[in-house]
C-alpha cells in the first residue's frame, strides 16, 4: 500500500470516529415547562420540588 492510501484512509475514517464517540456523549431535552426539571434517571421532566 502507498502511503497517499494510508492517509488518505485515516483521513476519512477518524472523523467519523469521532463523530460517532461524541453524539454517545450526552442527551438533553430541548426545555422543560415552567415549574419542571430535566431528570436524567427517568429520562423526562418532573415537578421541581423547592423547600
Amino acid at each position: 500500500m502507498s502511503i497517499k492510501v494510508i492517509v488518505t484512509s485515516l483521513a476519512l475514517t477518524l472523523p467519523a470516529s469521532v463523530a460517532l464517540a461524541c453524539s454517545q456523549h450526552s442527551q438533553q431535552t430541548q426545555s422543560c415547562g415552567v415549574g419542571t426539571i430535566w431528570d436524567a434517571e427517568v429520562q423526562k421532566c418532573t415537578k421541581q420540588v423547592s423547600g
